[in-house]
């Protein structure tokens, strides 16, 4: 289990040039640490939210998840991030709206709800870095709704996985077909045609279960 310096300092790392000493100090007494693996469920739909995540190391994708399982990506959260989506469950006392699931394996700090409550009355740092967070979670599901509205679905599927690689730092992604469908909200099918199509025009190369970029 690490100690309190230990969170002290990862919390310094990714928020002390926004979050004063006193309440990092604060975070750092009742933060919980949570590791987890690739794929593995952190939030689901419908769970009541107890504990909200700042990710340290790693990287979270947010998706919305409807009665049939069907899945739509909405953002990812990375290093210095938290679910604003969640937060806002949290306040409202609702159960959990979104799916919040590991791309990687990550290191997350995990703040008990009711803490989170009362920071953002007695601290203007830490309300500044929740509206700051709702702000960019905001853009994001613009640009989410734009490419939904705007763009075909090959672009969406570039634009995909060039966020992928982006977020991993690696242009090895290493997702299945039905994944990627899953993500995108379209079939299996479909989505293996695209790549086979971004493939012949030299955008990607396609191995097992490995969807290599040629760039950014």
């Amino acid at each position: 289990m690490l100690k309190f310096e230990n969170k002290l300092e990862m919390l310094r790392e990714q928020l002390g040039f926004v979050l004063e000493d006193a309440l990092l100090e604060e975070m750092a007494q009742v933060a919980k640490i949570r590791e987890t693996s690739t794929d593995e469920v952190v939030v689901n739909v419908g769970d009541h939210l107890q504990m909200i995540p700042i990710v340290i190391e790693g990287s979270i994708k947010i998706s919305r998840e409807n009665k049939d399982g069907d899945e739509l990506l909405l953002y990812y959260i990375e290093g210095g991030d938290t679910c604003a989506m969640s937060l806002q469950c949290c306040t409202r006392k609702i159960d959990s709206q979104i799916k919040a699931t590991s791309m990687e394996p990550s290191l997350l700090l995990m703040f008990p709800t009711e803490y989170m409550e009362r920071w953002l009355d007695q601290f203007k740092t830490w309300r500044q870095f929740i509206l700051d967070s709702y702000h960019t979670r905001m853009l994001e599901l613009m640009e989410s709704i734009d490419a939904i509205a705007f763009m075909n679905l090959d672009q969406r599927l570039l634009k995909y996985l060039s966020d992928q690689a982006k977020i991993l730092g690696s242009l090895e992604i290493h997702l299945t077909h039905q994944q990627v469908a899953d993500d995108l909200h379209s079939s299996r099918v479909v989505i293996s045609r695209l790549l086979k199509q971004l493939e012949t025009k030299g955008e990607i190369k396609l191995l097992r279960n490995k969807i290599i970029l040629n760039r950014f």
